[in-house]
């Protein structure tokens, strides 16, 4: 007889996993179709961009790029192709905002592209409207010069040095005609995050462009690349103060990558709750410590290590899932074979076998997808339901017949082994 457990997904989800999240989020922004990583950062500054810190309007919290008139703003041009890029990602994870999505996207779009890991943390929610959409004009006219820099990047609360290193994100990408008006790229290579854009802005000589498009400079590097600057970069080599940062950038890519990491985090914090700021300390609260617990619990669970299960299971929420997949600590010991820890957990912490993961499968499903016949059998021995079907319709038996047909030798004897079992359970 089937076990009975709590409907699926009655248990209190445990955190979300982040790094399944930027795996998604690196298999839509990088593929065969495109390289996508410049516009997921531009669309993760944009989004928190509009933060002022003498109202506390504006900032990503809420994602109101969706709404208009944010999403009309000619600084947006483009920028819903990206959104749209992205939304597959929320699907597969559902409990991460969209506002959580589009800045862990920018922040790890950096480190996929080779530059500085930017911490970030979740935690921002949607807006249900665009009643909280800042006014359009937010984010810096790159027709201008030092002095409306500051004025742009002060009202979000910015240092000078934070306000150099931010606009080094300009080491991606480039511009496009038909969105900016502006036209070319800064770099040789506009797809690796280096600090080539401090070395072309302070080291090419460089001069307005002779074209009828909007006023921007032009310099050819030592390998025949054209490439340009805008006006705002322009103030970067020109204004005394903002002129000293941009020199040790160009001559220092470390310190670089620092102050870029720290200034973009600071960011895609601006306008939200107190836990998405990663630079901010504060003391763990009981909550904290038990999703922590539950956290661990997991993952000492996968790794098949009954001590350090045991010793988080007084604290953890022992029949937590993760957010992002939907998967059980059963789940994660009966995927990597550990046997001896699924028989603790099925009969010591009473974790439900028939819980469906975010792709249907149960743990039966993970363990005659590998030959795990000891896990097969501590499961059939707990009341695992044998005809539960996943997402692509297959039970147990299917998934053990599927993944045995090319097997050979003991590994042949291992399906074999679990077929027999389930078999017999049907009886």
């Amino acid at each position: 007889m089937a076990a009975k457990c709590p409907v699926s997904g009655a248990a209190v989800p445990a955190a979300v996993n982040v790094e399944a999240v930027r795996s998604t989020i690196r298999q839509a922004l990088i593929n065969s179709k495109a390289n996508a990583c410049p516009m997921a950062v531009r669309v993760a500054w944009h989004a928190a961009g509009t933060y002022d810190s003498r109202d506390g309007s504006g900032g990503s919290n809420g994602a109101t790029t969706r709404f208009e008139p944010e999403s009309t703003d000619d600084a947006n041009a483009g920028l819903s192709i990206i959104r749209d890029l992205l939304y597959p990602v929320q699907i597969a994870h559902p409990g991460v905002s969209h506002a959580d999505l589009w800045t862990l996207a920018g922040a790890s779009a950096v480190e996929f592209l080779g530059g500085p890991k930017v911490k970030h943390k979740l935690g921002r929610t949607d807006a249900a409207d665009g009643a909280k959409c800042p006014a359009n004009g937010r984010i810096p006219d790159a027709s201008k010069g030092a002095d409306h820099v500051r004025e742009m990047f002060y009202r979000m609360g910015m240092t000078d040095k934070e306000i150099v290193a931010l606009c080094g994100a300009h080491t991606l990408g480039r511009c496009h005609l038909v969105r900016s008006g502006y036209d070319g790229k800064w770099t040789a290579n506009p797809l690796k995050f280096d600090n080539s854009y401090f070395k072309n802005l302070m080291f090419l000589d460089w001069k307005p462009k002779q074209w009828a498009g909007k006023f921007q400079y032009e310099a050819t590097d030592a390998n025949g690349e054209v490439l340009m600057m805008l006006p705002t970069d322009m103030a970067l080599r020109t204004d005394p103060i903002f002129r000293e940062y941009a020199l040790l950038y160009a001559h220092d890519e470390a310190a670089f990558f620092r102050d870029f990491s720290e200034a973009f985090s600071k960011l895609l914090a601006l306008g939200c709750p107190p836990k998405c700021d990663p630079l901010r300390s504060e003391a763990p609260s009981a909550s904290a410590g038990r999703n922590k617990a539950t956290e661990e619990f997991l993952e000492w669970a996968m790794h098949g290590s009954l001590e350090n299960v045991r010793k988080f299971a007084k604290d953890a929420d022992v029949h937590a899932r993760e957010a992002s997949s939907g998967r059980t600590a059963l789940h994660k010991a009966a995927f990597w074979g550990h046997h001896h820890l699924c028989s603790v957990l099925l009969n010591e912490y009473k974790i439900c076998p028939n819980v469906q993961d975010a792709d249907g499968d149960t743990a039966l499903h993970d363990a005659c997808r590998f030959g795990h016949v000891k896990v097969v059998e501590h499961l059939l021995a707990a009341g695992a339901n044998t005809k539960i079907k996943n997402a692509k319709g297959q039970t147990a038996l299917d998934v053990a017949v599927l993944f045995g047909a090319p097997k050979f030798g003991v590994e042949k004897t291992w399906f074999e082994s679990i077929v027999r079992l389930l078999q017999a359970a049907k009886l």
